[in-house]
């Protein structure tokens, strides 16, 4: 798989940029600011339909403009197919197909495949749970496109569940009659009148998306295990060996999930046992939640935890060695979507800055052989030797093919 093609139409700082691209190493280079990660921010989001940079729509639209415009051509086992891609913030995105409309924006998830290395990664490591989730989710996304609705699914059972709580603590604290907080919670809407009896109803689509999704990533957790070991090993061979554990917020004994430190952590099951599961764990905190208005289990809740021998790479973990452990995940995801079935669009976004000349080294070897690399740089020797190809300078706003 590769880009062909490129154009956006008031996205970030470019009212209007076209240009074409191939297989093999492309990099963009220019000063900071220019506009050099605008270009592949727009292939991720066509990809992902979400940021690495923010977390909304609206910065991602030209100032001034109504709406943003990203159309790609992307060729797969020799067949082109032009994605196009309208954002308008604050209201449904809208797609198409070889200029066919498709019915949800979100069914275009998965048309291109990327893997997009950036400084922000290194949040993966040093940051909240929320970073590792928001990679394993993606990922699985990226794998099964369908994951797209399921996790939507979750997290609008979440938000109707979460306002059923808060308005529910809000009454029991005397903020609010109880008439009044179950009509602003929906309670008539769902059918009825007692707000126990409307939670249930919430805990039951709760635990079903819930155990879909946690299903998914315990499955990928084992399939990333060894990747991420193998790619850690390979870009820092003296520090101690990287390690992946799904830490779930089920409570009770569960098989464990990887190497690590023990305690919390949520093993392999099926479907319906973690859903039962989960049904479980809503009732056994269901006091807590209308103390406290926010929804305590689930899959929203859980962490990925990140070990280098016996330690938790957060906390512990060298600035070089977080570097390397941020940069495995993205490999390891790399190597599993290439497993599916062809090679994604590996995007480095000012990463080699970052780097040491020894790390640079070895990521520029391990990337080399991919379909596409598409890199951004600030000046030409930020962009390794092993990486040579085609080059664009990036400045004012305009970009120009120069290699």
């Amino acid at each position: 798989m590769y880009v062909a093609h490129l154009s956006l139409t008031d996205f970030r700082s470019y009212d209007t940029a076209d240009l074409g691209l191939e297989p093999g190493v492309t990099a963009f280079v220019g000063p900071n600011g220019q506009g050099k990660t605008n270009l592949v921010e727009a292939l991720g989001y066509v990809a992902t339909q979400s940021s690495h940079r923010v977390a909304t729509d609206a910065p991602l639209v030209r100032h001034g403009a109504a709406r943003a415009v990203v159309r790609c051509v992307v060729v797969r086992d020799d067949r082109r197919a032009l994605i196009e891609l309208e954002i308008n913030p604050g209201k449904a995105n809208r797609a198409r197909l070889n200029r066919s409309p498709i019915s949800r924006a979100r069914d275009a998830v998965g048309l291109l495949r990327t893997v997009l290395f950036a400084p922000e990664d290194l949040a993966m490591v040093k940051g909240d749970p929320s970073e590792r989730r928001r990679y394993l989710d993606d990922l699985l996304v990226a794998r099964t496109p369908r994951f797209a609705g399921v996790r939507a699914d979750y997290d609008r059972v979440l938000k109707q569940r979460g306002a059923l709580l808060r308005t529910a603590a809000q009454a029991r604290r005397g903020g609010r009659s109880g008439r009044r907080a179950e009509n602003d919670a929906g309670f008539t809407a769902a059918g009825a009148g007692d707000p126990l009896s409307t939670l249930e109803v919430w805990d039951a689509h709760l635990a079903r998306y819930g155990a879909e999704l946690l299903a998914a990533r315990l499955e990928l957790v084992e399939a990333l295990r060894p990747l991420v070991a193998a790619s850690y090993a390979a870009l820092a061979p003296d520090s101690a060996p990287a390690g992946l554990v799904y830490r779930g917020t089920l409570p009770g004994d569960a098989s464990d999930a990887g190497d690590g430190e023990g305690g919390g952590d949520t093993g392999p099951a099926d479907r319906s046992v973690l859903e039962k599961r989960l049904r479980e764990a809503l009732a056994e905190v269901r006091s807590a939640e209308l103390e406290r208005g926010v929804t305590l289990v689930g899959p929203h809740r859980d962490d990925l935890f990140l070990g280098l021998g016996d330690l938790p790479a957060r906390g512990y973990a060298s600035h070089g060695e977080s570097w390397s452990f941020a940069l495995a995940l993205r490999l390891a995801a790399y190597d599993l979507l290439r497993a599916d079935g062809g090679d994604p669009v590996l995007i480095l976004d000012d990463v080699f800055a970052e780097l040491d000349s020894r790390r640079r080294r070895r990521l520029a070897e391990i990337v080399a052989p991919a379909e596409q690399v598409l890199i951004t740089a600030a000046v030409p020797a930020d962009v390794p030797p092993e990486l040579a190809g085609a080059r664009f300078d990036v400045a004012e706003g305009s970009v120009g093919r120069v290699r």
